[in-house]
């Protein structure tokens, strides 16, 4: 049988996809050992872990180009999850193009749930992440080596980090408070690999905690095509059209 007939004989298979939406911390989540990846391990053949994190930008950036990014089209977004903070968050005096006021970083989060909810992607499949926390000790000495002053701060992380978790309830999407637990009860400094970026622990414990809350979302997802060993081999056509 030709390609072409095998294909007509058969119903699209719709691949159902998570998008991962954020800043550096989310296009750096498919290095190895990263969160993303480790997602992507976790729901092979059952859904598709798209990145589209976005490094330096920020949530003023980001709701310009979400409508370009994901729209109402065959496949089904089963799970979104939006990353910002860690850039909105720069001090304006010092890093002015990726600074957002903390006002305007709440406003553009409720417009990004609300241009999703317009694509129908309902609240219950949306999960903001706050910003974690930042250690300025390390993060001081990559920008001094840049030449730069120390251009964030972690006090000022963590008015973003409760304006995001105060976004979810307003909007009713669940939140993951990475700022608030990477730093309950120990101290955090090795969740990150140069004082604003996650290390491989971090990476593991973002992904732990972002597990926790999608699997009840995704529990009822199939493996997609039959096992090897299910698949009549004297007729192929029956188990896989």
């Amino acid at each position: 049988m030709a390609l072409a007939e095998a294909g007509a004989g058969g119903r699209l298979l719709r691949w159902p996809r998570i998008v991962l939406f954020g800043d550096s911390i989310t296009e750096f989540s498919f290095q190895e050992n990263g969160w993303g990846a480790s997602l992507a391990e976790r729901l092979v053949r059952k859904c598709d872990v798209v990145n589209r994190g976005l490094s330096g930008y920020n949530t003023r950036w980001a709701k310009l180009v979400l409508p370009r990014l994901i729209t109402k089209s065959a496949e089904s977004t089963v799970a979104v999850t939006i990353f910002f903070g860690a850039n909105d968050s720069a001090l304006k005096d010092l890093n002015p193009k990726q600074h957002v006021p903390l006002e305007e970083y709440a406003a553009n989060l409720k417009s990004m749930i609300h241009y999703l909810k317009s694509v129908d992607i309902t609240e219950d499949r949306i999960i903001l992440i706050t910003p974690p926390p930042l250690q300025e000790s390390v993060w001081e000495k990559e920008c001094l080596a840049k030449g730069d002053q120390l251009n964030r701060r972690n006090a000022t992380t963590g008015e973003y980090a409760h304006a995001c978790v105060q976004v979810a309830r307003d909007c009713g999407t669940d939140v993951l408070d990475l700022w608030t637990l990477m730093q309950k009860n120990q101290d955090f400094s090795s969740y990150l690999s140069d004082g604003l970026h996650l290390s491989t622990k971090g990476n593991s414990f973002l992904a732990a905690q972002l597990w926790s809350r999608l699997e009840k979302k995704l529990s009822a997802l199939p493996s997609l095509l039959p096992y090897w060993r299910d698949v009549d081999h004297t007729n192929p056509e029956a188990s896989l059209l």
